[in-house]
Parts: structure tokens; sequence; C-alpha cells
């Protein structure tokens, strides 16, 4: 079975127990814990830190297993987004130096999952982002592999803002790219933390790929999306992507979920599915963005069923 869980990154404000008991208090089996550098974030839904892994000793990781237990909620994975292909080189050297610190944090919380970005010199073609990409990541993934952990590569383009134009700093966006990637660094801990919101605003089949890259995906981001075609036919599809599409939670965009959580679980996926709220609708306080959380469960709880009955 499945397990339906969110992203702690929409409740900031949250210490890590309070992340825990929210979860357990709307019924979610599990929650991917952020776990940037402290300090102050360069975008929105960065720079929050649930576990700090900075001096991460096995200590605090069973301080942190007794609160899973204790709120009988898991976590589905670490999660860290930056870009460590960053043109500044201190800047994705850095990336590089945290990323490795949240996989051995992984390792020791036994979760052996991380989820992050490949990243992207935005400036430059995939093509001349390739050797870049090869020499920094291989190495990450060697590291993943002596630690057994699997790193979920999310497909989101970071494409929005006008410093991320024109080639935004992902390069893991598309199922052509998917493919070089896993073929030119062939490592079993390298895969997907799928998210069908960005396939769907680009305007790409975002079912095909569960059945392409099954033994690839690790970890299911649950985000909708709303294309405004009234926008799309004004400013064209080379705009910058949030002129014409609008992110809003489960049930409220064009993802068919029922459709979506059929194929995956025919692909043979038993992993987690986490709510990640971007819907700026639901943005205003605490108190709403709990109520986007409530809601997502309310909805997907028809799609993906929690095992073992209802919630106590």
């Amino acid at each position: 079975m499945m397990q339906l869980g969110f992203v702690s990154a929409i409740v900031p404000e949250l210490s890590l127990e309070e992340v825990f008991q929210l979860a357990s208090k709307e019924g979610f089996e599990c929650v991917e814990l952020m776990c940037w550098p402290t300090g102050r974030a360069d975008r929105r839904y960065a720079g929050v830190t649930h576990v700090d892994v900075s001096n991460f000793d096995l200590r605090t990781a069973n301080q942190i297993k007794e609160l899973s237990l204790k709120y009988h909620v898991e976590i589905s994975a670490l999660g860290y987004y930056p870009n460590p292909l960053a043109p500044d080189h201190t800047e994705a050297r850095a990336a590089c130096d945290h990323l490795l610190k949240v996989i051995d944090a992984s390792a020791m919380l036994d979760i052996h999952k991380v989820n992050t970005f490949i990243g992207r010199d935005w400036t430059k073609s995939v093509d001349d982002n390739w050797p870049r990409f090869l020499a920094t990541w291989e190495p990450i993934l060697h590291h993943a592999e002596s630690m057994e952990v699997k790193v979920g590569i999310e497909n989101c383009p970071m494409l929005f803002s006008r410093d991320e134009w024109p080639g935004g700093k992902n390069l893991a966006i598309s199922p052509a790219i998917w493919r070089r990637m896993f073929t030119d660094i062939p490592s079993p801990s390298f895969g997907l933390n799928f998210d069908p919101s960005h396939l769907a605003w680009m305007h790409m089949d975002y079912l095909k790929p569960l059945r392409d890259f099954a033994s690839r995906i690790f970890h299911v981001h649950a985000k909708d999306v709303r294309v405004e075609q009234h926008r799309l036919d004004e400013v064209g599809i080379l705009a910058h992507p949030l002129e014409y599409h609008t992110p809003k939670l489960p049930g409220l965009g064009s993802i068919d979920w029922g459709k979506f959580v059929s194929v995956l679980g025919d692909t043979g996926y038993h992993g987690p599915v986490c709510v990640e709220v971007e819907d700026r609708a639901f943005e205003k306080s605490l108190a709403t963005r709990k109520l986007a959380l409530r809601q997502s469960h309310t909805y997907l709880r028809q799609f993906v069923p929690r095992l073992g009955g209802s919630h106590s």
C-alpha cells in the first residue's frame, strides 16, 4: 500500500515535534522533512530546517526516531532542493557538501531516501551542462550507494522567475533527459521524486512515465496545477511559466488523481505520496496552510486508503 504524507516546507514555523503532531492529527502516515542549512532562504519554500544535519549524530537520529514512533508517523525522505550545478562554484560546492550530509543523516535515521534537484547552469544548454553534471553527480551517487541511500530527483524545471530564465535551475525535467541520466550514471541509488504537475503544465503525458520509469520512482509528490489557457493564448509558451499556470492543491487542477494513483499502483509502487502545498490561495497564514493539508488529505484518501482502517 502507498503511504499518504506531506512535505514539511509548508510549515516552517513549526518545530519538528509539532510537524509530527500535525501529521498524526490530520491522519497522515508520513512526512518528508526539510533539511536546508540554517539561515535565510533565497526563495519560497526553501531554507526550511526541520532536521539540522550540520552536526548530525546517532544520538540526534535516535531522538528523531523516538518522535516518529511516538506519533506513529514515518519519515518518507529527507528533502533538500538546492542547485548543485550553479554557475557560482562556491554555491554549488556548498550545496554538494550539504547534500552529502543529508545522505549521511538519512542513513543514520534508517530512512535511506533523500529528495533533491540535479541543478543546472540556467544560462547554458543541456548538452553544455552535461560534463559538469557527470563530474558532480558520479561521486555523490557513489557515496549514496555506499550508504545504501536512494536519491530521488524531483522533475521540477525550476523555471518560474526572471533569475531562472531561460533554462531553469534543474536539468531533470523530461523523460528524454531522465533516460540519458540513468544511462550515463546507471546507479541503483539514482531515481525520481515524481511530481505529475510539472509534466502537466509543460503539456506532457504524466501517466506514461509512471510505467516507463517504474523502477526509478522512489518517491511521489502530490501537487496539482491549473493551466490558464486564456493566459497561454495571450503570452505563449515562451513566457515565464507562472504567467500561464497556477500550482493548486490536489483536486483543484487538471490532474486526474484517480487515474494517476491507479496507474501508479499498477506499476507496483508501494511508497510515499506526499502533498506539496504551493497553492497561494491557502498561504495567508499557518491556519490556512493547515487547512490546505486537511483538504488535500480528505481528497486523496479516496485514492490512497489508510492501511489497517481509519486513523485513531
